[in-house]
């Protein structure tokens, strides 16, 4: 595989030094580009958008022939998996994703089986083409849910505030969770790595809804999952090739992430990022952490805010800029622009900076 000729990303991820701090955003494909919403009415719906390889590669690429970013990320779905094991995935207008065939109980439990990744070879397809088309310019970046964010929809069914039923199962029938929790984990670590061999030249595991849970149990039911993926992933490729874990709040967690095995922790908006580095050290690189409502402010508070975070992670190598969550669908696309045009020349001063004082 050939390096990307902008490969700052990827030495970000190893924690190399840079010239400027590289800026991906989390959903920077999505409803608030016009040209996005364009793409998707031609598809007729979200999930024939995801499967048809030309149309996802298509509004993979609409954000960077926009903004000078330093990835792309794979348009999918963290719901492909479950999907491929049965369960029937579907969108509906403004509702969310929704299974026909929830794990509604011990029985649809025992009979879960492994996905079909046949049914998947439409992801593969398009991170293949993402990558073709991307011609080498910049890392692709392929990723999965974690296996206990994966069966909070598998469980509850869909989207939910609390995932009260997947988090009752885990104090009633913690056996009945562990066995979901066994299953997802061999299937994303199989997904990951079909991903890294059709072409993504990093990974995210997005572990949205691991912090709903206590202390204890996030090891027990989230993070341990999380970590045998990372080393099956880690046996299985050929070549090293960074992993990303974000867990949606868990700022309280960040010493035992770092410990899962994984190069980079994606943080959320809720934990400051100078503290984060003092509490892991140089072990990984951290990933974030706008706020998204921050990108509905005016051009000027874009700004303050973005410099308040570039300040808080240092020049030292190592910090990925993102946001801590997606972005929103109201956003303005001038707004990201800007956004990221603060982030490319502030950091440039900043690590020019330091390297001047390093020399």
């Amino acid at each position: 595989m050939n390096k990307p000729r902008n490969d700052t990303l990827l030495r970000a991820l190893r924690c190399e030094p840079t010239p400027y701090t590289p800026i991906w955003l989390m959903r920077q494909a999505g409803r608030y580009l016009p040209e996005y919403n364009a793409t998707r009415a031609r598809a007729g719906s979200f999930m024939r958008l995801c499967q048809d390889p030309d149309l996802a590669t298509e509004v993979t690429l609409q954000p960077l022939a926009r903004f000078p970013l330093d990835a792309a990320i794979l348009f999918s779905d963290i719901l492909t998996v479950p999907d491929a094991m049965g369960l029937g995935l579907c969108f509906s207008e403004g509702g969310g994703p929704r299974f026909e065939r929830p794990l509604a109980d011990e029985a649809a439990i025992t009979k879960l089986g492994a996905p079909d990744f046949a049914h998947l070879q439409y992801v593969f397809d398009a991170v293949a083409a993402i990558k073709r088309a991307l011609d080498d310019s910049v890392p692709l970046i392929g990723f999965a849910g974690s296996p206990f964010t994966l069966a909070c929809y598998m469980i509850d069914g869909g989207s939910g505030a609390d995932f009260g039923r997947t988090r009752q199962l885990l104090y009633m029938r913690p056996d009945l969770l562990h066995r979901v929790l066994e299953l997802n984990a061999a299937a994303t670590a199989i997904y990951l790595v079909e991903q890294v061999r059709s072409g993504a030249d990093a990974l995210m595991i997005f572990d949205t809804w691991g912090g709903l849970l206590t202390a204890r149990s996030y090891v027990d039911f989230s993070l341990a999952y999380v970590e045998r993926v990372v080393a099956e992933v880690r046996q299985r490729c050929e070549h090293s090739v960074p992993v990303i874990v974000f867990t949606k709040g868990g700022g309280q967690w960040l010493e035992r992430i770092a410990g899962c095995g994984c190069d980079a922790i994606g943080i959320d908006w809720s934990t400051d990022l100078g503290e984060a580095r003092s509490r892991v050290g140089r072990r990984v690189a951290l990933q974030g952490n706008l706020d998204p409502q921050v990108l509905l402010a005016p051009p000027n508070v874009v700004e303050r805010e973005a410099l308040a975070v570039l300040r808080a992670a240092g020049p030292e190598p190592g910090h990925v800029f993102n946001l801590g969550h997606g972005i929103l669908p109201a956003t303005p696309p001038d707004n990201v622009a800007a956004l990221v045009a603060c982030v490319r020349t502030h950091s440039g001063v900043l690590h020019r900076q330091a390297s001047r004082r390093t020399n």
